[in-house]
Order: C-alpha cells, then structure tokens, then sequence
C-alpha cells in the first residue's frame, strides 16, 4: 500500500493542454503584406505604380487646361495607374504560393486554407491605402502650386472620396480573384487585361444601351472616382462586381480550398 502511494507521489503530474495557439488574422495579414515587398517583383512594381501616379500628376498640371487642375480632377488621374498597375501585385501575392512551389510550407503551417486566403484578401486591400494617401498628398500638393486663380480647386464631395477608394479596392480585389482562378502569374495577368477589353470592344461594337454595358468594367467603375452616383449607377456597380469579382472570386477559392499542394 505504501509503495502505490510513493509511486503516486512520484508520478508527474499532468499539465493543461494549452490553449489554441494559432496565429491570428492580423498576423497573418501582417505575414502576407510583408510577403507583397520581400521580392524584388514586388518593391519595384510598388515603386514603379508610385512613379507612374507622380508623373501623371505632373502632366496634368503642365499639360491639362486650367480647369483641369482642380483637386478632383487631379485625384482622378492619379489614381487611374494605381488601379490599372496595383492589381498584378493582389494576383502575384496568391500565384507566387503555387509559381514558387511555398504552398506546401503556407498551407502546412497554417493548415486552413481559408485563413490564409482570409489573410491575403485583407492584405490586398490594405495596400490600396497606401496609394491613396499618397495620390490624396500629390493631388492636393500639385493642386495648391498650379491652380492658383482656377475656380473650385477644392471642391469635392465626400461620397466621391469614399467612391475613389472603393473603386481602388475593387480593382485590387478583382486582381486577387483572377490570381486565385487560375494559380498562375501570366495567364491571370493577361486575362485580367484582355476579357475587360474584350467586353469593352463588344459594348462598343453594339451599343451602349446592351446588357454588355452593365458588365464594361471600364465604363460602369470609372464614374466612381468621377461623382456621387445614381441608383442605375449603382445597379451597373454592383452587377460588375457580381461578374468580375464576386463569381471568380467564388470559384478561386473553392479551387484554392480543393486543389491538390505539391
């Protein structure tokens, strides 16, 4: 009896399984923003989108007539490259897991795919707030040293404000639904530029008043960064976001969720 009970006494005692120590969204946002400019792809087009939105502030005011220099109109046409460029930077941030083959290391130290894709989609959107603040500080800089004398330099509306940001986002995140389609750099990158072309040729080529003219990314996004929008505005907003971002989008991350990892 007394050797039970000097055999209990000596048993080590059992400690509480921890708690779950997973890495949390934030972090894992973090990893993946860091993740945007750890490659020399990544900083230079980052730079390069910054160049191109300082250089086409600079021709608008040297070249734009005097009511085109006003804050908004100036605002405007910064932000047209970084909506154009940015986006291959949200494609490059989930193709390079399966381009550089680290989907084994991401996914098998976060085995939920879902959280990562979680993490890469606030990333992609995060960056947008960088060339905003940054095409907010060149527009209103340029304005104040070229429109001196120009009627209305300040005026703009807050819901324009607003729209000009989302329109950012929405390239950025229809960038990432593309990348997260197809897995690959190149095809994604050529296909977010050539299906919006096509459509916009097509609507062109049939008129404005078809149902392709609710889809033309080019035209139904565009008026965002322009005025506060109508309700038909609106509709042709969100039914482009339901072509270009919501279904690929869909169908990316089941791909993502389902594909095999090598």
């Amino acid at each position: 009896m007394s050797a039970i009970a000097a055999t209990a006494r000596q048993a080590p005692q059992m400690r509480p399984v921890p708690a779950d120590q997973r890495p949390s969204i934030t972090r894992l946002t973090a990893i993946e923003l860091r993740k945007m400019s750890d490659t020399r792809a990544g900083i230079w087009l980052e730079i390069g989108v910054l160049g191109a939105m300082a250089l086409t502030v600079v021709i608008t005011c040297l070249a734009g007539h005097a009511d085109q220099r006003t804050f908004e109109h100036i605002l405007r046409n910064a932000l047209f490259p970084a909506a154009i460029l940015l986006p291959i930077v949200a494609m490059l941030l989930i193709t390079s897991e399966w381009s550089q083959r680290t989907t084994l290391t991401t996914f098998g130290l976060v085995p939920r795919r879902s959280r990562v894709l979680v993490a890469k989609a606030l990333a992609a959107a995060a960056v947008s707030v960088v060339p905003f603040v940054f095409a907010l500080a060149i527009s209103a800089a340029a304005a104040a040293v070229s429109s001196s004398g120009v009627h209305g330099v300040w005026t703009l509306d807050a819901a324009t404000l607003v729209q000009s940001f989302a329109y950012l986002v929405t390239n950025m995140m229809i960038g990432f639904a593309f990348g997260a389609v197809l897995l690959a750099s190149a095809p994604a990158i050529v296909a977010y530029f050539a299906l919006p072309t096509a459509v916009s040729a097509l609507t062109s080529a049939v008129g404005e008043h078809s149902f392709l003219s609710w889809i033309d990314s080019s035209t139904t996004l565009a008026p965002m960064t322009e005025h506060a929008l109508s309700t038909t505005q609106w509709g042709k907003v969100a039914t482009t976001w339901l072509v270009w971002l919501a279904l690929p989008l869909a169908f990316g991350v089941w791909r993502v969720l389902r594909s095999e990892i090598k």
